[in-house]
């Protein structure tokens, strides 16, 4: 029997309603404790009699709102959905305690390495696995998680193995053993580690979110599906783009890249899709796209959200089943290209707007990188500045510089619109118009994007005060939209709603979609 108790938080209430079953000699098999409100306990079936001056006792205890019966306990819910999950999975998973026995197997685990004959909890990994010691591993008690080739059940497996620390409360973490997930060796493409990742060292940066995204890059870097990078501008996208191309199977092939924004619809349909002979005018040669210059490798879609929805139309075409026409031409072309795609703004916000398709937008956001602005990782701008210092010396030929204290502060300060392009650009100027060997804050010209006011004084004298409150609305707007070109980015800096900021976008034309 179960029972759920609903009651206010009150130091000893667990232990009146044990004092209550102790006085009935009930027999507790287990209690939880919900921090909502609610405890719930298994104990044996009583009789109805037992039962009918048991639950108004436990009802009369002060702060208990309710008192029911429940068929199954929070944990064994949680149990046998836990298993029921772990056994849909196609691949043997297995969980090992520190000494490397098993605690836990799926049915595709056991049925791979004992057939059933055998149950594997409570027998020992070194029993069923061979080719590497994942007993010393654990002797270890290491951090990082390993892939290794091993034989089990008479057949070649890819092993990854995470380890598993358990936090206490106190905080201090204990190793308690590792989590196996066991691939076949057609898979070891994906499951190899290793090998591509020097890709992503061209891509500074020390602060935790730049170190989680470059983790997550690594991992969507060998997945052949589209992958949307997005971020605003000069945060790095086709750097990020081109070390993941770089890091994957397809790094032999050509990385081509093309702005959407940059090119009218049909010059764009013609640099994506090529044309035929004759077909733009009588004495055109054909010529190929890029998709098909790039067979094999990979595709950026730089400012994807800038496409007409034509283009758009054909694009999704092409994502489905690989094969397009060449404008001019009726015979289809197959092609195996991986599509990355860029944007600056909230691909989301352009479906909701109507300017984007939304079945396209589900194809390319499969999987998704954000990249951070460069003011939210401030810990990184010392690092990439030193980088761009020794690459602008170099450039100009000039002798190592240093950099003063107050100019790196002047540099911590900035909230940089422009994000790294923007920093490397100021300090190649500076450092070629400074004279000297020391680059001084007087060296360094940055632009002010934090004068948000006006002279409200005057504008008071020549209108009214709703007037002058919208101007000056209007001026911190247009002043922060640079740096957080996303609505919903800006919504939240000022504390606002995103349709509240949206509206006021449209009212005041600010933003480029507000201006058409």
């Amino acid at each position: 029997m179960r029972l759920e108790i609903t009651c206010d938080d009150r130091l000893g209430i667990a232990q009146d309603v044990l004092q209550i079953l102790r006085d009935h000699e009930i027999d507790l098999r287990g209690i939880e404790v919900d921090p909502k409100g609610k405890i719930f306990l298994n104990f044996p079936e009583l009789e109805f009699e037992d039962f009918q001056h048991l639950m108004p006792e436990i009802r009369r205890i002060p702060n208990v709102k309710d008192v029911k019966t429940i068929s199954i306990m929070p944990s064994e819910r949680e149990h046998f959905e836990f298993k029921l999950l772990l056994n849909k999975l196609p691949d043997p998973v297995l969980t090992v305690d520190s000494r490397g026995v098993i605690d836990i197997a799926n049915e595709a685990a056991q049925l791979v390495f004992s057939d059933h004959c055998t149950p594997l909890s409570g027998t020992s990994i070194s029993q069923w696995l061979t080719g590497f010691s994942v007993v010393r591993w654990l002797e270890k008690q290491p951090e990082e998680p390993t892939t290794q080739q091993i034989s089990a059940g008479g057949s070649k497996y890819f092993a990854d193995i995470l380890p598993t620390w358990v936090r206490d409360n106190d905080g201090t973490s204990q190793f308690a053993g590792a989590v196996i997930t066991c691939k076949p060796q057609p898979l070891v493409q994906q499951w190899q580690r290793g090998g591509h990742h020097d890709a992503f060292k061209q891509i500074l940066g020390e602060h935790s979110s730049m170190k989680k995204l470059l983790k997550e890059a690594a991992r969507m870097a060998e997945l052949n599906v589209p992958l949307l990078i997005q971020g605003e501008t000069g945060v790095g996208k086709e750097l990020m783009a081109r070390a993941c191309h770089q890091a994957s199977s397809r790094s032999a092939k050509p990385f081509l890249a093309i702005n959407c924004a940059a090119l009218p619809d049909n010059v764009a349909e013609s640099e994506l899709f090529g044309h035929g002979k004759g077909s733009l005018g009588p004495y055109t040669e054909g010529k190929k796209g890029i998709f098909e210059q790039a067979n094999g490798g990979t595709v950026l879609l730089d400012a994807v959200g800038e496409m007409s929805n034509g283009l758009q139309a054909k694009l999704l075409r092409f994502i489905q089943d690989g094969r397009f026409r060449r404008i001019g031409e009726e015979q289809e072309v197959t092609v195996d290209v991986r599509i990355i795609c860029s944007t600056q703004d909230d691909l989301l916000e352009r479906v909701e707007a109507g300017t984007f398709r939304e079945d396209l937008f589900y194809r390319l956001n499969v999987l998704t990188l954000h990249i951070p602005p460069l003011r939210e990782r401030k810990s990184d701008i010392n690092l990439l500045a030193d980088h761009f210092m020794v690459q602008s010396c170099q450039r100009l030929g000039r002798s190592m510089m240093l950099m003063t204290r107050a100019a790196r502060e002047a540099l911590q300060r900035y909230q940089w619109p422009g994000n790294v392009r923007q920093l490397e650009n100021v300090l190649f100027r500076s450092i070629s118009m400074a004279e000297g060997d020391t680059l001084n804050l007087a060296d360094i010209h940055l632009p002010d994007s934090e004068r948000l006011h006006e002279n409200v004084a005057v504008d008071l004298e020549e209108g009214s005060l709703e007037e002058a409150v919208k101007k000056f609305e209007a001026t911190i707007l247009r002043r922060l939209y640079p740096s957080y070109p996303s609505t919903r980015q800006l919504a939240k800096k000022l504390g606002l709603s995103h349709t509240a900021v949206a509206n006021k976008l449209r009212e005041y034309g600010i933003g480029k979609s507000r201006r058409k």
